[in-house]
């Protein structure tokens, strides 16, 4: 019965329920056959919600005047954003300042959260933080490609106007995500303390790593539901509501977790294990109430928590998009393992340092990961409705605003690199070598956002081998072997950030490279067609 109510909201729902037991069998019966019919397309028709409502509403006599909405109405009354309509810079930037915004109070709380550890634990607990990274950002890398398939199916579902397979996958991507998530939970804990030592932690900072990052681990589960759900939202262009979840997740997070590490109102002091506790706590809020929300507002992604299972030709599909992404993340998460373990031969000041710097570099890539991500929704959707034209004028936009705010992170890394690190450490030797590396990739900032709005079509297109293969070049092919290289050659570790900027120009190249021959536009979705009944007007 979810033909009812999912893709309404609003005074719709209350016109609805208010509408007669007569109006609302035979509107459900008409409106999934409707959905049934709808779900192959014949070539050149679209077909809207709003007609399917329309298909429905002559069934019931019984209706009252005032619940006749206008087409514009009931458009604006369902869930999401068409994107496909209207201005394309006008949506980007709509669409990307409540992500941006998220990502603000994301990296704020990461810049605190430094800044307590570091300032109040010592370098060996920044250190702890350093190492344990690659291996959070391989779960991250997980759930970020499993979700982006959602992501990316559930946009081009959307702007096809195919509702019954968009719902379809949001059934069996939260299935999907709740055993990768309980797995990769399971396989951490057992690999944790062998990985550390495989990246040649050093000795002093290991035991503190080992068990900080058992206890995060316990994040994994609500931090891979919290990726689900805020991709399906933005798939239809809802990237306002996960925000304000967020916003108070990292609220919370940040207010436990100076008490948890330091003891504070009488808690127990756990030291760096606080914050793996506050971010678990954090986490576990965040995941419950945004998914308690989507049940009560009847959002038009809202899964049946009764009847998920997972579906064989959508799970194919997940995985031919998810798993290149995965693959993409994991190697870029191993990379940064291989480039953990050489900065960390020149000792704890150096791990430290890059910790830090990596952190700011979390703020200088805000921008460009923001608009790549609207961008692969914005394409997504205009894929989906053929829209090829909306693609490019999505492209050259996203350029033009990810260089405008990144240009500013470069000039800072480059100008003041010290004052920067100054922020979270009074080492003069990790302020020194932190600030070296900021001064090096300033300039790497920029080919960063022009990169990753370039990847952020080609993912919008289901295309996401391609930058797979991206990703295996710029890290694999150079970052990691030139990492290696440079820095046994120079004997300093300045040697490695060098490698990193030449990968980011090579990714750079090769991406645009690939945006520019338009083999993104072969179809990944391929939808059957079949004879349809009369067709009825879509409203303009």
């Amino acid at each position: 019965m979810f033909a009812d109510s999912r893709g309404i909201r609003g005074r719709g729902i209350l016109r609805f329920l208010t509408s007669g037991l007569h109006f609302q069998s035979c509107f459900c019966y008409n409106v999934f056959s409707d959905y049934r019919v709808a779900a192959v397309h014949a070539k050149g028709a679209r077909y809207s919600a709003w007609g399917l409502l329309r298909r429905a509403l002559p069934c019931s006599s019984s209706m009252n005047s005032h619940d006749t909405e206008s087409p514009v109405a009931a458009r604006e009354s369902l869930s999401g954003t068409d994107l496909t309509t209207g201005g394309v810079l006008h949506h980007l930037i709509r669409f990307s300042i409540p992500m941006l915004v998220g990502s603000v109070f994301q990296t704020a709380y990461a810049i605190i959260n430094a800044a307590w550890v570091g300032n109040g634990l010592g370098p060996e607990s920044m250190a702890a933080i350093t190492v344990s990274f690659p291996i959070l950002f391989l779960l991250m890398a997980v759930a970020g490609g499993l979700t982006m398939a959602s992501n990316i199916l559930v946009a081009q579902s959307y702007g096809a106007k195919d509702l019954v397979r968009l719902r379809e996958v949001v059934q069996n991507s939260l299935a999907l995500t709740g055993i990768v998530a309980i797995a990769c939970l399971t396989i951490g804990r057992f690999a944790a303390e062998a990985v550390l030592r495989g990246m040649r932690t050093p000795p002093d900072v290991l035991p503190l790593a080992v068990d900080y990052l058992r206890l995060f681990l316990f994040t994994t589960p609500f931090m891979f539901g919290v990726f689900f759900l805020a991709s399906v939202m933005r798939g239809v262009g809802d990237s306002k509501t996960p925000l304000y979840f967020q916003a108070v997740s990292l609220a919370i997070n940040a207010i436990l977790d100076p008490i948890l590490m330091f003891g504070w109102l009488g808690m127990p002091r756990l030291g760096l294990n606080g914050t793996a506790v506050a971010t678990i706590c954090a986490q576990a809020c965040a995941f419950a109430s945004l998914a308690v929300y989507v049940h009560r507002r009847d959002h038009i992604v809202a899964p049946d928590w009764r009847r998920l299972r997972v579906n064989a030709p959508i799970t194919f599909l997940t995985a031919k998009i998810g798993l290149p992404s995965m693959l993409q993340q994991a190697l870029v998460s191993l990379g940064m393992l291989f480039v953990v373990s050489f900065v960390n031969r020149f000792g704890t000041h150096s791990s430290a340092a890059y910790g830090i710097a990596m952190r700011i570099d979390q703020l200088a890539f805000m921008p460009a990961m923001t608009i790549g991500t609207a961008v692969s929704t914005l394409a997504g959707q205009n894929i989906g409705a053929k829209r090829y034209d909306r693609v490019h004028q999505t492209f050259r936009c996203g350029i033009a605003v990810s260089l405008g705010i990144t240009m500013l992170a470069s000039i800072l890394a480059f100008s003041v690199p010290e004052w920067l690190m100054g922020l979270f450490t009074r080492d003069a030797d990790v302020v020194a070598t932190g600030s070296s590396y900021l001064r090096a990739i300033a300039i790497g900032y920029l080919m960063f956002a022009v990169m990753f709005v370039s990847n952020g079509v080609v993912n919008g297109s289901g295309h996401t081998g391609a930058t797979t293969v991206f990703t295996l070049i710029g890290f694999w092919g150079v970052r990691v072997p030139l990492a290696a290289w440079l820095s046994s050659r120079l004997g300093r570790v300045e040697g490695i950030w060098y490698a990193i900027v030449v990968s980011l120009a090579v990714g750079t190249l090769i991406s645009l490279g690939y945006y520019y021959s338009g083999r993104w536009k072969r179809p990944v979705i391929r939808r059957e067609t079949a004879p349809m009944p009369a067709p009825f007007p879509e409203a303009e």
